[in-house]
């Protein structure tokens, strides 16, 4: 599948003579990822944050979670939602992608997803003692809700000797 190439903007708060961030490099920090933030707004209006595992496949992020979880609560009153990564220190990329969950159902998207996960985490997800184990049966199944996130903004915040802050939009 293509994905969707966004427009991209130098934002405000870069280093003079700083340059955007290409989608390929920050599509492909996305991918290598091992941990997510993923902000919700709960019914009543106070955000909600968690961290938790995730995948980016054909153009969007996926992640999962159980249906008695508040980010799913939160997601079924409340579409809207943003997910995070970077690093925890003055270099480097962090992203920022909005949009809106959709929860999966299809079959086939979810084994596509299971193997995903498979992949990218492996023995967390398929050793008896991994961290995650049977996960990725729970979503072949249907047994963990899936949700997808394709992005309709995202942000990057590149940090080092210059600062920039990168506007993707996807139309």
């Amino acid at each position: 599948m293509t994905e969707p190439e966004p427009v991209t903007a130098l934002a405000g708060f870069s280093s003079p003579d700083a340059v955007a961030t290409s989608w390929t490099h920050a599509r492909e920090e996305l991918e290598h990822a091992e941990l997510y933030w993923l902000s919700t707004v709960r019914p009543d209006g106070r955000p909600h944050v968690t961290p938790l595992i995730g995948i980016w496949l054909d153009g969007a992020m996926y992640f999962c979670t159980g249906s008695d979880e508040r980010k799913a609560k939160n997601l079924a009153h409340n579409q809207h939602c943003i997910l995070t990564t970077g690093c925890n220190r003055l270099d480097g990329l962090d992203i920022v992608v909005e949009g809106d969950a959709a929860q999966v159902g299809d079959e086939p998207e979810l084994r596509r997803v299971a193997g995903a996960y498979e992949s990218k985490y492996g023995d967390h997800l398929t050793a008896p003692d991994g961290t995650w184990f049977g996960l990725a049966d729970a979503i072949r199944t249907a047994d963990a809700l899936v949700f997808r996130v394709t992005p309709v903004r995202a942000l990057g915040f590149g940090k080092g000797s210059q600062f920039s802050q990168t506007r993707w939009t996807f139309f």
